[in-house]
């Protein structure tokens, strides 16, 4: 499928499939060649969201569900894969390094960089992290929807850094704001890519990627720089889009809530398991 275009899937009988179908020549169902990717997901490492779920919790539903690569993107802190890399692969997931990055009030995410990209505060820093790591990918979340920190026309002055666009799964088919998104792909040539923006566990599987890619997280962000990827997406029914949407501010509100009392969570342990901070007395 051509670079900037994605494929609305809406409910069927073969959505019930934990996975997308392929059929082998004698006619059997097997997984496909391509991988299952989520590239925009928090936990309860997240600084910013109160989220209930830990990583593992994540990766776990992600395997039932028959993903093959996920990257976490908390809200400006780096997530460093290292300490559930095993745990991950035991589940057939490639676990991938990741930020949501507030960048001169805009959100980015930053896949497959190292740690550094968490220091990253202007696009002129950005436009240097790319030339050093070449191998990372840049990807625009819900560009155009109407909240202050998408990128929305700002995708024109930066379009340089942007190697893909979201397709957030936070829509109905009355009301998708990934349209605008969706024409700036297909205009400026660039591909998109079917994100959660995942918040709860519920959310895994409505809205996802298909990268034509190798296990790896080189070969996966290569891949979809290329426009080897295509969205698959089921649009939400409008109650449980509402739904979603006043807990998704509940949850911002709570995380404000436990930052101004201190106890906003640390960084993972060696182990993979969440660190908390208490606060001072």
């Amino acid at each position: 499928m051509p670079a900037g275009e994605y494929m609305r899937i809406f409910p069927s009988p073969f959505s019930l499939l934990p996975f997308p179908i392929v059929l082998s020549i004698n006619g059997t169902i097997a997984r496909p060649a391509v991988l299952k990717v989520e590239l925009h997901a928090h936990t309860d490492l997240d600084p910013a969201d109160y989220i209930r779920h830990s990583t593992r919790e994540l990766i776990e539903r992600a395997g039932t569900l028959g993903y093959g690569a996920l990257a976490i993107t908390l809200h400006d802190r780096y997530y460093d894969p290292a300490g559930d890399r095993h745990y991950a692969q035991e589940h057939g997931i490639v676990l991938m390094a990741g930020i949501e990055r507030s960048i001169e009030g805009r959100h980015l995410l930053l896949v497959n960089y190292p740690a550094a990209c968490a220091e990253v505060g202007s696009f002129e820093e950005l436009r240097l992290l790319k030339r050093r790591h070449p191998t990372g990918l840049v990807v625009a979340p819900h560009a155009f929807y109407p909240i202050p920190s998408a990128i929305g026309t700002g995708a024109a002055r930066h379009a340089d850094l942007i190697d893909a666009l979201e397709v957030n799964s936070m829509y109905t088919r009355w009301v998708d704001f990934n349209q605008g998104a969706i024409a700036w792909a297909r205009t400026n040539g660039k591909p998109v890519v079917g994100n959660t923006d995942l918040h709860l566990l519920g959310q895994l599987g409505t809205t996802y990627s298909l990268v034509d890619a190798a296990p790896d997280p080189d070969a996966i962000c290569a891949a979809i720089r290329g426009g080897r990827v295509e969205v698959r997406s089921t649009a939400l029914p409008m109650l449980r889009a509402a739904w979603l949407f006043g807990l998704s501010l509940g949850l911002g509100a709570a995380g404000r809530l436990r930052r101004l009392a201190g106890r906003e969570p640390a960084a993972s342990g060696q182990d993979g398991s969440t660190i908390r901070r208490k606060a001072k007395r």
